[in-house]
This record gives structure tokens, sequence and C-alpha cells, in this order.
């Protein structure tokens, strides 16, 4: 089956071409700037790039754009529209309305306007996205794909906030999680390498990028995930604070004066790595800061590793044991000084990485067992996929309309 991932923000759209019986990508690309002037970026299997400046006012044109670009007779990967038997969404946030992946519907539809509350920076633009592929495929199914449908199995007293119980139900505040596709794919693809039925494995997956969370996943379900509420808890992130002391909310709203959402923007943009070592959110000039000898872009680093161990160890005792740790994403793949970090010093816990063989690995696409043949636990390398587990829930999901 021809499935076309779209994941659609304010002003862009991502998309990639999937045939899924080979989980070949056969085209993906970008459009940017939708609504203001308008540019695609459009690349083929062999890596071919074409990038153009086109009118694009709203995301229904982008839509119509995308198309016009795989349906290309000269850089086209498809004949014609009709080749593309359904479109899967990315959705951030599926609010307590959504616990596994589902056909768009009217009823649907109606459910993710009320998830507006829960992430209001990414919902109106995936209604865009659905909006655009329905004005120019108007008979093909659409599927959403949750983020934090993969948390839906944690155990209430993992999910639930010690706040005034009627608070919870009336504003419906819990532990929702995010990155789920991700660590879905990823703690997938590790229980496949574990020598022990899927029901009995316990993995850890670490997804750390410029937003960070970790899950345990034990029986192949998630029990427990360091993203709450919104996708500010937990760990240490680019710019973001990640779990802090509530009382440092308040505190600073009072010193400095900020409103609810000057303090919202200060905790979402201000902090993390950002904010401790004062020049940068991105790792990659945070380890270039540490060999220069900068103490606070070494503190930075410090703290998310040693949240990251902590956590891990955390997890273990939650699912009483450990088969695995994954480390994916953009830092998880390409940092090895934090995976080693991370790793260093987890001998109690029967953890040991080849350091050399560690230090060699990023930009890479493959999987790559990380841990000694001495190690009790497994660490490992594993590039995540979400497109691809998105083109997967459709494609089931379709299948089944077609019986």
């Amino acid at each position: 089956m021809k499935v076309l991932v779209v994941n659609a923000g304010s002003s862009s759209l991502k998309y990639q071409l999937f045939n899924t019986e080979t989980a070949e990508v056969l085209s993906k690309g970008i459009c940017e700037r939708i609504g203001i002037d308008g540019i695609i970026e459009h690349k083929l299997a062999d890596g071919t790039k074409i990038k153009n400046d086109i009118a694009m006012p709203n995301h229904a044109v982008a839509m119509k754009t995308v198309v016009e670009y795989l349906t290309n007779p000269d850089f086209g990967c498809i004949k014609d529209m009709s080749e593309i038997e359904a479109v899967g969404h990315r959705v951030v946030h599926g609010g307590p309305y959504f616990f596994e992946s589902c056909l768009v519907t009217p009823e649907v539809l109606g459910k993710l306007e009320l998830c507006r509350d829960f992430a209001p920076l990414h919902t109106g633009a995936h209604l865009m996205g659905i909006e655009g592929c329905t004005a120019v495929m108007p008979n093909t199914p659409q599927v959403l794909v949750f983020d934090t449908a993969f948390h839906q199995t944690m155990p209430e007293y993992a999910y639930t906030y010690p706040i005034p119980y009627e608070m919870i139900e009336k504003y419906k505040i819990r532990r929702y999680g995010a990155h789920g596709t991700s660590h879905r794919f990823v703690a997938k693809e590790m229980a496949k390498m574990i020598d022990k039925p899927i029901e009995e494995t316990k993995i850890i997956t670490c997804h750390i990028g410029n937003g960070s969370s970790i899950s345990a996943v034990k029986g192949g379900k998630c029990i427990d995930t360091t993203m709450g509420f919104t996708p500010l808890d937990g760990l240490e992130m680019g710019t973001r604070c990640g779990s802090i002391d509530p009382a440092i909310v308040t505190y600073i709203m009072k010193k400095e004066g900020y409103t609810p959402d000057e303090m919202s923007e200060f905790m979402n943009k201000k902090c993390g790595f950002l904010g401790i070592s004062g020049y940068s959110s991105d790792s990659r000039d945070i380890e270039k800061g540490i060999l220069e000898g900068n103490h606070r872009a070494y503190l930075a680093a410090s703290i998310l590793a040693y949240q990251v161990k902590k956590y891990i160890g955390a997890f273990t005792a939650a699912m009483d044991g450990l088969d695995a740790i994954v480390f994916t994403a953009g830092m998880g793949e390409n940092n090895p000084e934090l995976r080693e970090r991370v790793c260093r010093d987890m001998t109690y816990f029967g953890i040991e990485i080849d350091t050399e063989l560690n230090a060699k690995m990023f930009r890479q696409p493959n999987t790559v067992k990380l841990s000694t043949e001495n190690s009790k636990v497994l660490v490992y390398l594993l590039p995540t996929n979400e497109e691809l587990m998105i083109a997967s829930d459709t494609e089931e999901i379709v299948k089944k309309l077609k019986k």
C-alpha cells in the first residue's frame, strides 16, 4: 500500500510517501512558510533534491503542491494521485479522548478540536493539515496517529498527580507523555532482539533530542514516562526546564512580575541547555564548549546525563528488572558523549558499553549494539522511525475498511 505520512505545523507541512510492503520511502519533503510566501523542498529516493519558491496561502494549496510534485512526470514517484491509498497524520496530543490510532470522521474531528487546550501550538496545525488533505483528496481515507496513545497503558498511580481529585476530573489533568510513536517503534524493534517473549521484556527507551523523554516499557506496554501533562515535564531539554520544584515557578513570577503566559514562555524557551550554558540550546555547541573548558556547558551536559541515569534507575525499580536500554532521536543517536556519561558507573545494574565503539557512533543510520558481552543489560543505538510507524498504523486501519 502507498501511504502518505503528513506532519503539519502552523506554517509547515512535512511529508513522506511510503510503500508499506517494502517499508521504502518513495519520496519525502517539506513545505515551509505556508501562509507567508511558500517554499517546497522535495527529495527523491535516490537523494536528488528539488527546491522551489511556490505561493502557498494555506495548507490545502501546500497539499496540492505536494501531490503535483509526487506525480510530476520528470521527478515524481507515482503516475497519479489515485496511487495514494491512504494518508496518515502525526498528532501530538490526543488528550483524554484518543487511546489508539483512528480513522478520520466528523466525530473524530470534533473531539480533536477539544484537544486544543492540551497542545495549543500543535492541534490547530494538525486540523489545518487534515483539512488541506481533505480538500485535495476528498475520497482518500485519513488516519490519525497520536503521540500520547502509547502511554495510555500506564497504571492509574503512575499517571495521576496528587492534586484535588475534583480538579483532575474537571480539567482532565494527568500524565499524558509524548514521543509515544517513537517510543513504541524502538521498543518494538528492541523486543525482537531480546531472547524472550515480548510479554516478559523490560525495556527503557531514551528519546533524547531538543525535546527529550524516557519511557519504561514492560511486556511491550508503557508503564511510565517522564513527560507529563505537557511536554515541559521530565528531563532538561534544549530550551525547556523539565521537572523543577513547583514553588520555583511562583517565586520567579513574584520576583520578576511575570504573567502566567510569560512564565510559560520562560520555562519553555529560556531554560534547559540555553539557560544553563547562557549561549546555546544545541548539544553540538554544548560539547564544543566543554572541549573549550566552558564550565557552564559542562554543567548543562552533566545535568541531563545525571537525570537520564536517575530515570534508568527509577524505571528499573518500577519494572523490577531491566533487559535493555535504547538510545534514539537526535542526541540519543548522535551524541556519544551523552551515552557514555549515562552508562558510566552503572556497574550495580551490570551495564557496560564498549566505549571505543560508542565514540564512533554518530550519524549512524543502522541499529548498533553498544553493550559489551559482559554487560548484563543490552544497550543499543536504534534510529527511530516514527513515520514508518504512522504508515503501518494507517495501513492496518485502512485494510480493515476494505474487508
